[in-house]
């Protein structure tokens, strides 16, 4: 998908990211500028509630953000040391804050974010088929516990059709993992869709039908010999399920450090998944002004006033946000360091 995107830009002529930089400042600043404009009022109550939080508060805070992106990195780690490659829990940790920071920061950051995990995992010795599959999957599986949690949420709430959603999911995991399976078990099965796909694709690249399947015949091998134990994998959703919920956790903390902790925990709940699926609409780095606003709309309408509402999101955000980027882009240049370092010597 990142290669097809890539390869659009080129054909279409679309300047790279690095020079559409001034564009999203502008567009970071209009939004901000709006936001200022439109709330003065209730930024202006957040100020003087944020000049003396409850630091003991703030404190736990953080620590639930750290243990959010531990949890996050031993979710990873155990899909992987369930298919056989055992890596330390500090190299993990180490990528996930590193990968973390290039997907939250960078335009187009997803595709870095997926670049670098993979060449770190296949510097800790999993194979180019196992990397993509633990990737994959770790994607899947934090997408699919973001879903529960709302779902759940929304079930605690009386929303009747929430169900309809966790059901759904339910049955989708439950097809993708009985297919995963199959085709594991029978990698035949994929020669002649391969060999129909390859073949289209080499009539277009002016190459031999044949062109490149024997490598894909080998990265499907590979894939065959991933076998998670179920211990394995149960940890991994139990994992997924407690990384949203930490984070989850930690805009409740910052909510009760700046004097609004009577909030409804489901509301703070729904807010928390709104916030998170604005999130994953890439239109500024960060979700800059994007996230910040679906926090503050779904708090405000758990039964916060704007005051605290704000106050809250930007100490959340300060934390998961400023701390945890800063601290990865630290972890980066560490790594980016050592690695310079080994090649070097």
């Amino acid at each position: 998908m990142a290669v097809q995107e890539q390869s659009a830009r080129l054909t279409t002529g679309a300047a790279p990211w690095w020079r559409r930089g001034p564009t999203v400042a502008v567009v970071v600043v209009l939004v901000l500028g709006a936001e200022l404009t439109l709330g003065w009022s209730a930024l202006a109550g957040a100020l003087h509630q944020l000049r003396a939080p409850h630091w003991n508060w703030v404190a736990a805070a953080v620590a639930a953000e750290l243990a959010s992106m531990g949890t996050y990195a031993r979710m990873q780690r155990a899909l992987l040391r369930g298919a056989g490659t055992k890596v330390s829990v500090k190299k993990h940790v180490a990528t996930a804050y590193a990968a973390h920071s290039l997907s939250a920061t960078l335009p187009g950051g997803p595709v870095f974010s997926t670049t670098f995990n993979f060449q770190q995992l296949r510097r800790f010795g999993a194979s180019p088929a196992v990397a993509s599959w633990c990737i994959a999957l770790s994607g899947v599986l934090s997408a699919g516990a973001l879903v529960v949690i709302g779902a759940v949420g929304g079930l605690l709430a009386r929303n009747t059709g929430s169900w309809h959603t966790l059901v759904a999911y339910a049955v989708a995991a439950l097809l993708v993992a009985f297919g995963v399976r199959q085709l594991a078990e029978r990698p035949q099965l994929l020669d002649r869709p391969v060999r129909a796909v390859l073949g289209g694709v080499n009539r277009v690249r002016r190459r031999p039908p044949e062109h490149g399947h024997d490598r894909l015949v080998g990265f499907v091998e590979q894939l065959r010999e991933v076998r998670v134990h179920p211990a394995n994998f149960a940890a991994a959703v139990a994992l997924a399920l407690l990384n949203w919920l930490f984070d989850a956790l930690c805009l409740w903390l910052c909510c009760v450090a700046v004097g609004a902790g009577g909030i409804n925990p489901v509301s703070l709940v729904i807010a928390y998944c709104a916030g998170m699926a604005a999130a994953s609409v890439p239109i500024v780095p960060g979700g800059l002004g994007v996230v910040d606003g679906a926090l503050v709309l779904g708090l405000v309408a758990g039964g916060l006033v704007s005051a605290h509402a704000v106050a809250a999101v930007v100490l959340y955000r300060l934390i998961s946000f400023g701390f945890i980027i800063g601290l990865g882009w630290l972890v980066w240049l560490v790594i980016r360091h050592r690695h310079r370092t080994e090649q070097t010597s």
